[in-house]
């Protein structure tokens, strides 16, 4: 009689769908994209290239390993910046397959931190409200000496200090516009909607101002719909697939409804989600048609205004500046001279390029705040870069790559700010019009 093991069963390893990750069959392992992976320059090692974690994500899908931490591991110290995309010759969109992997896992990290990520992507991000909130009682605790007590007597573990130390300061108001149709200066040029994303709202009202006051001088009507939400960049990097197609619908329907000629973003990050709505619901029969128009009506400002042609007269702004490519604007979108073109345009600028300008600066998201000591490497490059430009300013028209370069910066003692692209051109119109704000939208 033959006797029955008693050693307990190995699981077989589960396969992602293959449809989720059709991208894959176009890599020919060729390896160009080895030397733009941030990672990879830092570690060395063919599993943190984006050739090898196609040949993990590969072998996953196929079933011959499992989805376990160390494959988890590998997805998540990838930083997303799609450098690799740009070097590619196949054309292989790196980002669409990393994506796809990280929805097969969730968000990463201690349990804490995943309970974190969690609580923010499904239950902050969806909801404007909630965040300016959630925002109010984290300026309370900056500003009210809480911080300040709860540092001195070590209340908070170490791993959530390290995070909470690279949180901005939370400004004194939001984004919050009382009207949603700012009206064109002059004669109208087009009617546009504008994203006004989540941190972006919360976090740099002034610039979603700057924003609209730019567009109303360019002869643009501006529509700043209530009822968007979160682009869902961050819930797609995190793998919370099923949330961000939700989100996504709402911004849909509310643009389309608005019947725009353009969605207007001024954040990288979020232009190169939108932009891809049309893959994340291409096996949506009810939405892949709707996905395709609202993605194709979406424009980076910089690319909008490029496009258009500036109206008006610049006044001087003098400053020697220099200029960061955001990864989603440079390699997702494809958008690196139009931001060129603005600067040359405002009199006073003087445009120095940085060595390796369209490197990660290692904000990815909340990369900094997941992977600090990777994102700290990949910031130091960027920070020697900026240096030895000698620019006063540098200019990063991106939310993470503006918070993430400030910390730098701050870090290494240097004597300059950072700006964003709109910021200047705000400036520069008020300075031709002898410091008028130009009807400033207010929250």
């Amino acid at each position: 009689m033959a006797m029955r093991s008693t050693a307990p069963e190995v699981p077989a390893a589960q396969p992602i769908p293959r449809l989720a990750v059709p991208e894959l069959d176009r890599c020919i392992q060729c390896g160009f994209c080895l030397q733009h992976c941030p990672t990879y320059r830092i570690l060395g090692v063919e599993t943190e290239s984006p050739r090898g974690r196609i040949h993990l994500i590969e072998a996953a899908a196929q079933g011959r390993i499992p989805i376990d931490a160390r494959f988890e591991e590998h997805m998540y110290v990838c930083l997303g910046c799609r450098a690799c995309e740009t070097a590619c010759p196949s054309g292989v969109r790196f980002g669409t397959i990393i994506e796809a992997a990280r929805a097969e896992i969730g968000p990463t990290g201690s349990p804490l931190a995943r309970r974190l990520t969690r609580l923010a992507l499904r239950h902050l991000m969806p909801s404007p409200g909630r965040l300016r909130f959630a925002a109010a009682l984290l300026r309370f605790y900056q500003r009210s000496g809480l911080r300040t007590a709860a540092r001195a007597l070590h209340l908070i573990p170490r791993r959530l200090a390290e995070m909470e130390a690279l949180l901005p300061a939370v400004p004194r108001r939001f984004f919050a516009p009382r009207q949603e149709v700012f009206p064109a200066i002059g004669p109208r040029r087009a009617r546009v909607g504008l994203l006004s994303g989540c941190v972006m709202s919360v976090l740099f009202a002034d610039l979603n101002e700057a924003t609209i006051r730019v567009l109303r001088r360019n002869g643009c009507e501006v529509v700043v719909p209530r009822a968007q939400t979160c682009c869902a960049a961050l819930n797609l990097h995190n793998g919370e697939r099923d949330r961000a197609r939700a989100m996504a619908r709402r911004n849909i329907e509310t643009f389309l409804a608005a019947g725009v000629d353009a969605v207007i973003i001024n954040s990288a990050g979020c232009g190169s989600t939108s932009k891809e709505y049309d893959v994340l619901f291409r096996d949506d029969p009810a939405y892949a048609a709707k996905a395709k128009q609202y993605s194709g009506l979406c424009r980076d400002v910089s690319e909008f205004l490029a496009d258009l042609g500036l109206a008006g007269r610049l006044g001087e702004v003098r400053a020697r500046v220099t200029y960061q490519d955001p990864c989603h604007l440079a390699h997702g979108q494809g958008i690196r001279r139009q931001p060129r073109d603005l600067l040359r345009r405002i009199p006073g600028i003087e445009l120095v390029e940085m060595a390796g300008s369209d490197r990660c600066c290692g904000s990815a998201g909340i990369y900094n705040l997941t992977q600090p000591g990777y994102s700290r490497q990949v910031l130091d490059e960027k920070m020697a870069a900026v240096r030895e430009t000698g620019a006063a300013l540098v200019v990063a028209p991106n939310p993470g790559c503006m918070l993430q370069i400030a910390s730098g910066i701050r870090a290494h003692g240097l004597e300059m700010q950072v700006r964003h692209l709109i910021e200047l051109l705000d400036r520069a119109y008020e300075a031709a019009e002898g410091g008028s704000a130009g009807g400033t939208p207010r929250a």
